[in-house]
């Protein structure tokens, strides 16, 4: 037989690693082995994990350069199903490339957590293990009888039965699973079959003595379903038997009981319902085309535009039912968790089991069993947050990116990829269709649709000709002369009142939360900072702390003064516990739910507080920016923006455009249905023209405007920016090291990109890490990724020796 070849990425992710390793593949493990399998094989000493992202075989008569001879041996493939498709492996490849990231961790970035930890592999036998074909050998028997057992366990006391594996594995009598530090990380539970066949279970039942009353029902229950499992659990239930019954009828060897693994469905509790739709006519026309596209079957991209309430969501689901019966498959992205159940509840509702969800909501194993069902073929569509773009669907000829603008689509740790970016490389390769909505695009997505790089499609109505909510903006300058110092100004208040009345309800909105968002001494101005990192510590009222939001720095509120022992320290600016509070000060026996990181960081904490409020047991929904995406209440009729400037005087070139986007989504929750609704935004800036222009729900004048300030200071779309980031625990060394490295580009940059730095960066030390920055403001530079790549192998040793970080971020949307 010719010998095979492996290609394998091992898990050394530094920069002298960074390519495919040769290995030859042992002809015992030739069936299982296939381009996307994991695998252990030896580096150096070291036993390491890997991915097979090529086989060769060496025909005779090839020309080649590998000898065989010199090669080491595969040693293990550690799964029976490859995780990774080879579209998959051509994607990270291209990632590796464009955002300068070691190949294996893009690959880590496309699988669970479960097949990236320490794993113990297990090998499990499968219902086709038959007891016939078990009598083959001493390990199929021990299988059959124990229906599992640890790899370890099979090397130390069946090793000559290990180049048998495979094969088993092929033909399906066995399959593999994964226990992750010592917690099983699959859901079993016990099934009981009937080893007898039915005249035989029905002989056996007469015969039973009176007293074994139980032993006879399970005996005359299972015997039309001689050979299926049935679960223990249903049983107990359905005929009331105990444990010790099923365990004196498989001692007999009437009938089998074993733990067998149950896919664990975080919606299995929940029941779904298709909303009967019809389409708008503005729905109608947006559709055209993009069914057309579907139609076609090539690849074509869109940017839907829509208004608040414009029923982008139903557009989604027909041109997802419409690629569904193409016989193609689909990817429903959305920006956050906060918007995954409702949305959820849209596509499980249309589309039932076919839907796979992933987001980081879900428990590890949850997490893990929606994957497996989705490499298992078992579904046809996707819903998930940024990762979900890495689902590994084989025949994909949809994606939807929802909220397209949202900064939560660009991931802030290497790999540093934009979802959008490889959704529009997987629609390409799969020649299918990618729609991106937005009521509030990017500008750049919006500037390459005006030029015909995407197909623009308009929907400036509201489902049903329902008007947008009238704004109405508080100039809180002229409250402040009124002699009104609550964070409420009196139109919030009367409107609030006045809701509280009518039985409606109240969505209010503040980017921040804690109770204050800093802790001042008024005696000599002293300010709590956190001692490892330079930015102020939040007040928590809940548990007296003063908090860092940055590194978890937690301190307990001091009384007096750290600096003048002073006892007049106090609480300046506001968070959403600030508000809370002052809401049932204000009104009391208000129901107020609040929604922020501190709420919801249980798990399921989400998708609780936001039933609760649609159940109508919270008056007011108060919140962060989670809030202010996507969620569709019917009652809702007043929505309050606490301070629309908290956003706007960031050092981010982004600051107008967010304040933009964040003000129009969140005032798009009111009045979505049969009630008329209202927005108040609260400003100190109303004649800044973000806010101006959210007051009317102008998209084009602001972007009009921002472009033209974009275009005086130079900065996308009209051009691309790089930011590389240095951290050290010591100053100098880091000046030294980003002059160094800021060299290096000048000598190789052509004249029109413009490097901005080295500078401090905004915040400029993190967890005790001083923090400098360079900026690449560029328009042609077509070799700029490969000189970058370039530097991060030039520099590769000499930043380890310096104990300096370095990060690429191309196309950075944090600028903190």
């Amino acid at each position: 037989m010719n010998p095979v070849i492996a290609k394998v990425i091992v898990e050394v992710p530094v920069s002298r690693t960074n390519r495919p390793f040769d290995y030859l593949v042992p002809e015992w493990l030739l069936p299982i082995l296939r381009v996307g399998s994991r695998v252990i094989v030896p580096f150096g000493p070291r036993k390491l994990q890997g991915f097979v992202i090529g086989l060769l075989e060496l025909a005779d008569g090839t020309e080649t350069s590998i000898d065989p001879q010199k090669l080491r041996e595969i040693l293990e493939v550690e799964d029976d199903l490859p995780p990774l498709t080879e579209e998959l492996l051509d994607l990270a490849e291209w990632m590796s490339k464009q955002y300068l990231c070691p190949w294996i961790t893009a690959i880590h970035a496309m699988i669970p957590a479960v097949l990236k930890g320490k794993t113990e592999r297990w090998v499990v036998a499968a219902a086709e293990l038959t007891a016939e074909l078990a009598g083959q050998s001493p390990l199929l028997h021990e299988l059959l009888r124990r229906g599992a057992v640890a790899y370890r366990e099979v090397e130390q006391q069946f090793p000559d039965e290990i180049p048998l594996l495979p094969g088993w594995l092929s033909a399906g009598w066995l399959t593999t699973e994964y226990h992750v530090k010592d917690r099983v990380t699959h859901k079993q539970a016990s099934y009981v079959t009937l080893l007898l066949t039915d005249e035989e279970a029905l002989a056996k039942a007469d015969s039973l003595p009176k007293q074994a009353e139980q032993m006879r029902r399970v005996l005359l229950h299972l015997a039309p379903f001689s050979g299926q499992p049935i679960a223990a659990k249903e049983l107990g239930e359905l005929l009331g038997v105990s444990r010790p019954t099923l365990k004196n009828l498989a001692a007999k060897g009437w009938i089998r009981l074993e733990q067998m693994e149950v896919l664990r469905n975080p919606y299995a509790h929940r029941k779904f319902a298709d909303a009967k739709h019809s389409y708008t006519a503005q729905q109608q026309t947006v559709l055209k085309p993009i069914a057309q596209a579907i139609e076609q079957g090539g690849f074509a991209s869109f940017l839907l535009h829509g208004v608040t309430g414009s029923g982008k969501t139903e557009v989604y689901l027909a041109a997802i039912e419409q690629t569904l019966a193409k016989g193609k498959e689909a990817i429903f992205l959305v920006p956050e968790i906060s918007l995954t159940p409702q949305m959820v509840e849209r596509v499980k509702g249309r589309f039932g089991n076919l839907v796979a969800v992933l987001h980081s909501g879900l428990s590890q194993g949850e997490r893990y069993d929606e994957w497996r069902r989705i490499i298992r073929q078992q579904v046809k569509v996707v819903v998930g947050a940024r990762s979900a773009i890495f689902a590994p669907l084989r025949n994909l000829g949809l994606i939807v990116i929802d909220e397209e603008h949202e900064n939560s689509y660009k991931q802030e740790e290497t790999p540093r990829y934009h979802a959008r970016e490889v959704a529009l490389w997987r629609a390409r390769q799969n020649h299918g269709v990618l729609i991106m909505g937005s009521a509030t695009p990017s500008l750049e997505t919006y500037a390459l649709a005006t030029r015909g790089r995407y197909q623009l499609l308009t929907m400036n109505e509201r489902v049903g000709n329902r008007p947008l909510p009238q704004v109405h903006v508080v100039d809180m300058r002229e409250e402040l002369l009124k002699q009104n110092r609550s964070m409420f100004s009196q139109t919030l208040y009367q409107m609030i009142e006045q809701r509280l009345q009518n039985g409606e309800q109240i969505v209010l909105f503040l980017n921040r939360r804690g109770f204050s968002t800093f802790v001042m001494c008024r005696s000599c101005g002293y300010t709590l900072t956190c001692v490892h990192c330079d930015i102020s510590l939040t007040y928590h009222r809940t548990n007296h702390t003063a908090r860092c939001h940055y590194c978890g720095y937690t301190i307990k509120q001091p009384d007096h003064c750290p600096e003048c022992q002073s006892s007049h320290i106090r609480f300046f600016g506001t968070g959403t516990q600030k508000v809370e509070e002052e809401l049932s000060r204000l009104f009391p026996g208000i129901r107020v739910i609040r929604m922020d990181v501190d709420t919801t960081s249980r798990k399921g904490a989400h998708e609780e507080l936001l039933d609760r409020f649609r159940r109508g047991q919270g008056d007011v929904l108060l919140g962060t920016q989670m809030i202010a995406k996507g969620l569709d209440f019917p009652r809702v009729t007043l929505v309050g923006v606490i301070a629309a400037d908290t956003s706007l005087h960031l050092p981010d070139f982004r600051a107008a455009e967010k304040t933009f986007q964040l003000l129009t989504q969140v005032g798009g929750r009111a009045g979505r249905h049969e009630l008329r609704g209202d927005v108040v935004i609260q400003t100190y800036t109303p004649e800044h023209y973000s806010i101006r222009h959210a007051t009317k729900h102008d998209y084009l004048s602001f972007y009009e405007e921002e472009m033209l300030n974009r275009k005086r200071t130079g900065y996308p779309p009209y051009y691309r920016l790089v930011l590389i980031s240095f951290s050290h625990e010591q100053l100098p060394v880091l000046i030294q090291g980003a002059q160094t490295v800021a060299d290096y580009l000048k000598a190789r940059l052509q004249p029109s990109t413009i490097l901005l730095g080295p500078v401090a960066s905004p915040i400029p030390r993190i967890k005790d890490r001083f923090r400098f920055q360079l900026m690449l403001k560029y328009r042609d530079e077509p070799k700029l990724i490969d000189m970058l790549g370039q530097m991060n192998r030039h520099f590769d040793e000499w930043l380890k020796q310096q104990q300096l970080l370095m990060n690429v971020d191309i196309d950075p949307q944090m600028l903190l």
